[in-house]
């Protein structure tokens, strides 16, 4: 029985769900692919190039286990399923045709242990996910909190990006996400707007399953998270779809994950809500301030399920955080007082929340102490 091992990039055919590159360096191991059937070979690496895995292939049967035992997902092609046997059972097997008249492939899937079979090309989308998920490993999501303003200048910005250093600091694999292209970038109120990496415009043509790991490793580096921010260039905007696949690929990764959304809902944004674990609205403890949040309240409360107040000071007018949470009608997470120095902070390159004392790394410390601890993964 013959058997060749094809590993490494050169495989793959296809194209990917975008073209910015992944991290050859850090590539997790791949699925084990098992056919002889060169048609079917084909499919199977273009599907695994979607998924950005690298398979190792085998034509025939393996003359030894230790691929087929370590291979976090074995695909064995309908053409070789007679000749594994019952010796072949582990979990993780699936099993793979392209006849969907051939009845027989369910009784073959038993033989060999496959608990799922899929045919071609119906199945393209399922299996594609189905690489990813074992490549990547399928862990808790991360928690996912959107900061959206109030009215103009509350300090969402400014708070997301304090949230984010704070996650960080306590150790938590952390994302940074612009979803505001008209707030001139993250990675300006973070210092690193010169940093190596990519931007929003490298993945406006993402679709469908965007590969995690690639993700995180293209993104700058900045005070121990990686953010995804605006260039300086002339796009404005990115498709629903790609926010769609790029944050769910950031979510896969575990962690937090902060997005910094516009008070402007277009359908990208809205696409943002719809994958948050919890929105915080940034109140300024302002009458006129209160009443346009209101109006931003009302929209948020028809998309965003779990929606919460920071009330922001300096505060007067007989107002405090608890009434006009109230006045809001929703839960307060906590008052935030005005950061000292915090200009100077920003144009000397330091990050809001980057030291231990001020407000905004108190907030961050208090806010992360009770997410990171709830069993739902959000504070109360």
């Amino acid at each position: 029985m013959r058997e060749r091992v094809v590993r490494g990039e050169e495989t793959v055919t296809g194209s990917n769900t975008s073209d910015w590159p992944t991290s050859r360096d850090t590539r997790q191991s791949g699925p084990l692919i098992v056919t002889e059937d060169e048609g079917l070979l084909d499919d199977l690496l273009r599907l695994c190039a979607a998924a950005g895995a690298v398979p190792e292939v085998i034509h025939g049967a393996p003359a030894h286990r230790g691929s087929w035992d370590s291979a976090p997902l074995v695909l064995v092609g309908d053409d070789c399923a007679t000749r594994l046997g019952s010796a072949a059972r582990r979990e993780g097997v699936v099993l793979v045709g392209k006849d969907l008249d051939d009845s027989g492939v369910w009784r073959r899937a038993v033989a060999i242990g496959a608990r799922n079979v899929t045919l071609l090309p119906d199945g393209e989308s399922w299996l594609v996910d189905r690489i990813a998920d074992a490549v990547e490993g399928v862990g808790r999501p991360a928690i996912t909190v959107g900061v959206i303003g109030g009215r103009g200048g509350a300090g969402a910005s400014t708070l997301a990006c304090a949230l984010a250093v704070g996650a960080a600091r306590a150790g938590q694999r952390t994302m940074l996400i612009d979803g505001d292209p008209l707030g001139g970038g993250l990675d300006v109120l973070l210092g690193g707007e010169r940093t190596e990496g990519l931007r929003w415009p490298a993945f406006a043509d993402s679709r469908g399953r965007v590969a995690g790991r690639a993700l995180e490793e293209a993104l700058p580096e900045l005070h121990s998270l990686r953010v995804l921010s605006w260039d300086r260039g002339d796009c404005a905007a990115v498709p629903r779809e790609a926010m769609r696949a790029v944050l769910a690929a950031a979510r896969r990764r575990g962690g937090v994950v902060v997005v910094d959304l516009p008070r402007r809902l277009d359908e990208t944004a809205v696409e943002a809500l719809e994958q948050l674990d919890v929105g915080l609205l940034v109140v300024p403890a302002e009458l006129r301030a209160v009443a346009a949040a209101h109006q931003v309240a009302s929209m948020l409360g028809m998309m965003l399920g779990d929606l919460r107040a920071v009330v922001r000071g300096p505060f007067g007018h007989g107002l405090d955080g608890q009434e006009i949470a109230h006045l809001l009608g929703l839960p307060l997470v906590g008052e935030l007082p005005p950061e000292p120095g915090l200009s100077g902070t920003l144009l000397a390159g330091r990050p809001p929340g980057g030291g231990e004392r001020g407000p905004l790394a108190r907030f961050s410390a208090e806010f992360w102490a009770r997410a990171l601890t709830e069993e739902g993964g959000v504070p109360v």
